[in-house]
């Protein structure tokens, strides 16, 4: 298949970023007395904050204040957020594609930080659509990021080529009818 456009994921795909958003969580969690296990968190990736946290929150007995919990991480997460680095292989894929196809971002994170992590890495015009969290009502492993961003590109879905490093984000992408490339392949 010769893709009309590419689709890719934020974290992890186009930014170096896992490591400093789960010790921001992990920071942020800790005055609640809640732990986070970091091999367990990089298992969501892809997937909403808030839907992944209040879930953990619960498997530990621990009641907490999402949105101000998520407050702080932002907070803790933007500090460091000049530390990020572009994933360079995939970050040349776009480079390279660059006002030759149309292309998106589509991430299950926030936009005010998607937009700040694009913005770090030089990149955040060279996208005609960035879909985030707050666009859809599902998120992955549901299609609908991917779904609203081939919308926004006016591409059929199955002529949209996916870069993701989550399997929720690589199920998604199969559940849209589009093709993905797991970026876990490249680094």
């Amino acid at each position: 298949m010769t893709p009309q456009a590419l689709i890719f994921d934020c974290d992890g795909t186009l930014t170096d970023s896992m490591y400093a958003h789960y010790v921001a969580w992990r920071d942020a969690l800790a005055p609640f007395g809640m732990t986070l296990d970091e091999d367990r968190f990089y298992s969501f990736s892809g997937t909403p904050s808030r839907r992944v946290i209040p879930m953990l929150a619960g498997e530990q007995g621990i009641e907490l204040d999402f949105e101000r919990a998520n407050l702080d991480k932002e907070e803790a997460f933007l500090k460091c957020i000049h530390l990020l680095k572009p994933l360079e292989p995939v970050v040349e894929i776009a480079r390279a594609h660059r006002g030759k196809l149309k292309m998106a971002v589509a991430s299950g994170g926030v936009r005010r930080l998607v937009d700040r992590q694009l913005k770090q890495i030089e990149v955040i015009d060279w996208f005609q659509a960035i879909v985030t969290s707050e666009d859809t009502e599902r998120h992955k492993p549901d299609p609908d990021v991917f779904l609203e961003a081939a919308r926004r590109l006016n591409v059929p879905p199955e002529l949209c080529r996916v870069y993701e490093d989550g399997d929720p984000g690589i199920e998604a992408a199969a559940r849209a009818g589009m093709e993905c490339v797991d970026v876990r392949q490249m680094l």
